[in-house]
């Protein structure tokens, strides 16, 4: 099969890998109907990641079943299915209570690589997700969004306790806050305000539901937030970047007593105790429990409730999947959509 494998950094290539196979009889083999770049796709495209040889890259995906192992008892050769980045079994007890993506047996997509033909999900009676029937080919890049930004994005929302009657603030203009922002507003969020000094993802970011746009950054970026809310902050907070700045600033613009739900993938995040300690804010995040969403998200997408799919503003084949990393790198493009 063909797929996406970074050999260093900026260097993605297109090559031959073997096609996956049932290793375990819990496993599914998927043919992806579409998979696409992620933001944190870029950490080791940048170097800031170490690359440690080639690796297979992607870990966003839906597409059609096309086998499964004697275990799989609820998915079936032929269903269309959606899945997280995250395998996980659905059934031990930390999934039961909601975090899927630290299941007890959890494995990471990435290390297996989606941004290819064909993908190997394991455990994939927890893992994917049936659609009622095939959808039609508009509803794909929603349903592709499901399985990382937008579930991501629904769980800083639920995580920062976002719903009516607070004011919501989004640190980070890429797909996953753009979709927080949709998340709140889906949540009942009363005003959401986002950080953004891009013209085109503060449109999309209106679109979605953003009542207000904050162009600066950092304390100055926080200033205009508590001037807009009389002072105090917002009552929620999603940060969708993960780096020091970003997560200071998303502290720094709640309320105390408010919330902060955190999914940007830290990099080198270290919290000031006494700060921190003096804010009063409750912090709450990490990898997204995509899986814990999935089926309320198939369903609002399935049904045209929602439409996360307008992130996706470059659609490649994934022949053209360096390009996807370069756009995306040079903010060109706010994601890429890739179509084996």
């Amino acid at each position: 099969m063909r797929a996406a494998v970074l050999h260093a950094p900026g260097d993605v290539r297109v090559e031959h890998r073997p096609d996956p196979t049932i290793e375990q009889p819990t496993d599914a083999v998927i043919r992806l109907a579409a998979t696409c770049v992620c933001g944190s796709d870029l950490w080791p495209y940048r170097g800031v990641e170490a690359v440690d040889g080639p690796s297979p890259m992607g870990h966003e995906y839906v597409g059609v079943v096309e086998e499964v192992g004697s275990d799989v008892r609820a998915i079936r050769p032929g269903q269309f299915v959606v899945g997280s980045f995250f395998a996980s079994d659905n059934t031990c007890e930390i999934c039961r209570a909601g975090y899927q993506s630290r299941c007890v047996h959890a494995e990471p997509m990435g290390a297996i690589g989606t941004q290819a033909e064909y993908a190997r999900v394991p455990l994939a009676d927890g893992t994917l997700v049936a659609t009622s029937d095939t959808p039609s080919d508009d509803l794909v890049p929603g349903l592709l969004a499901a399985s990382d930004v937008l579930g991501t994005g629904w769980f800083a929302a639920v995580a920062a306790e976002a719903g009516p009657g607070k004011t919501v603030a989004v640190v980070g203009d890429g797909a996953v806050g753009l979709l927080g922002v949709l998340a709140a507003r889906q949540l009942g969020a009363e005003r959401i305000v986002v950080f953004s000094r891009h013209g085109s993802r503060q449109a999309l970011a209106r679109e979605f539901g953003a009542t207000d746009v904050v162009a600066t950054r950092g304390d100055e970026g926080v200033a205009e937030v508590k001037e807009l809310t009389g002072g105090l902050g917002a009552h929620s907070v999603i940060e969708a970047v993960g780096t020091q700045e970003s997560m200071l600033q998303a502290i720094r613009a709640t309320r105390p007593g408010g919330h902060v739900g955190y999914v940007g993938v830290s990099h080198d995040v270290q919290l000031p105790g006494d700060e921190l300690f003096f804010s009063g804010v409750h912090l709450h995040g990490g990898p997204a429990p995509v899986r814990r969403f999935l089926p309320e998200l198939v369903d609002l997408i399935t049904d045209r409730a929602i439409d996360p799919g307008r992130v996706f503003d470059l659609d490649l084949p994934l022949e053209q999947a360096a390009e996807g990393y370069r756009a995306m790198d040079e903010r060109r493009a706010i994601k890429t959509l890739l179509r084996p």
